[in-house]
This record gives structure tokens, sequence and C-alpha cells, in this order.
């Protein structure tokens, strides 16, 4: 800090946490958490000299959530920060009690409660077109969460459908020596965190005068629908970008 600089005023009731404090309440390390606010699933602490900061109650439950959904659910990091980044709190107070009623209406198959069917990493690595390196790499960008248990390593069934379809497309000639990667499924899945937040918003604001069942149902039912209209959506602008003459 540069002499003369100015200390912003903090309040010591609320940020009362040192990161060591957080590392031991969480078990997460110094270098984990820094890397969850670096990804910004974790907002910055109050910094009140080069290397100090304070953070709060609030850092303290977002890391024990991060944990939870990351370790209990097995989601991977680019999932909870499209989670953490529509969190509830985000909308009014009648709009919160409505989804959370809705989660607890909602089909079991829709939701991340049950148990959890796991693939063998090994098993994956198997199959056409995917080694590895494409599973270390997923793992890396938050795209898959590797579950290791003694020489065992496993990824939930969820999040196995990514490596059918990289294997596929490596089949179909799109190959690491051409300079498609794992990576590239990012900006799609980027895109499709963006859209689902605007759809979270726009059916609590519409749908919360409903009974919770019916809103449930009305989602289960539309979900199909949706999924179609996306698809037929991204095969018109195909067809009207390559059809255009230039």
């Amino acid at each position: 800090m540069s002499v003369g600089a100015k200390v912003l005023p903090i309040d010591r009731d609320r940020f009362r946490y040192k990161m060591k404090d957080l590392s031991d309440a969480t078990g997460l390390d110094r270098q984990a958490i820094h890397f969850y606010i670096q990804q910004g699933l974790l907002p910055p602490g109050h910094k009140t000299g080069r290397n100090m900061a304070w953070y709060t109650e609030e850092h303290l439950e977002r890391l024990r959530l991060i944990k939870k959904l990351q370790h209990e659910r097995f989601l991977p990091l680019k999932a909870i920060k499209a989670l953490l980044d529509g969190r509830e709190e985000l909308f009014a107070p009648e709009q919160q009690r409505f989804l959370h009623n809705v989660r607890e209406k909602i089909d079991a198959s829709l939701s991340s409660r049950g148990p959890v069917e796991r693939v063998s990493v090994h098993d994956i690595a198997r199959r056409p077109g995917v080694d590895m390196d494409d599973i270390e790499q997923a793992e890396t960008l938050g795209l898959a969460t590797i579950v290791r248990e003694g020489s065992e390593a496993s990824i939930s069934a969820a999040e196995a459908w990514l490596f059918d379809a990289l294997g596929e497309l490596r089949v179909l000639g799109f190959t690491k020596e051409r300079g498609f990667t794992v990576a590239d499924v990012a900006f799609y899945h980027e895109a499709m965190s963006g859209l689902f937040r605007q759809e979270i918003g726009l059916l609590s604001s519409r749908l919360s005068h409903l009974e919770p069942v019916e809103a449930a149902r009305m989602i289960e039912r539309a979900i199909p629908i949706v999924n179609q209209t996306l698809s037929r959506l991204h095969t018109q602008l195909v067809r009207e970008f390559f059809g255009d003459s230039f």
C-alpha cells in the first residue's frame, strides 16, 4: 500500500474473518478460496492492506455452499457459478418464495435430488475419440467433477454425456489436430447459463401467482418444447447464414 493511501473504514462487526478463518472453518485451502474469488464464485473481501483482507459471514456461507455443491452434489464449477449467479436473493421476496416452493414440487429427474449414478473415468477414456487429457481438461474448466476414491475415479452420468458428444464430433473430423478441444464447449455453457438466468427470471415473475404444484407441472411439460425450440432456432440460424450470399 502506498504511503499516504487512505484505508477505507471497515465494519468489524460484519467483516470478522481472515482468510485463515475461512480456511479453518471450511477445510478449504487458501489456494482454493483464491481460485473461487478469481472465477467469480466468491466476492472479494475488504482489503485493508496489500496482503490482508477481511470477510463476512456471507463469504463463509457461500464457501460452505460451494463445497457442498461440488463434493456432495458433484456439480462442476461452471454449473455452480451459473447457480450462484442466479441465486434467489436477486429476486423479489415473492419470487424467492415461488422458486423455493416450485423446487420442492418439481420432478426429481429435473433436480439434483436422489442418488447420483456414476461412470468410471477409465470407461469414459476408452470411448471413441476421447482420452484422459480431455477428461482432465474438462475438470480444469469446471465442466465435469472427478470424484477420486482410492484408485477409483468417476464422473456423474449427468456429465458423462459431454464426452459422448465430444467423441462423436471427433469421429466427424473435429479433432485436436485441427484445434478442436474440450475448451470449445465452454462458450456454449456460458451462453446457456445466461439464457437460463433470464428464463428463471421470466418464470418467477409471471408464474408466481400460481400454486407451486401447478407451476411445477407447467415447467416440466414446457421443457421438452423449449429444448426443441432452441434446437430448431439454431438450425434456422445456420441455414440463414449459409444461405446468404455475400
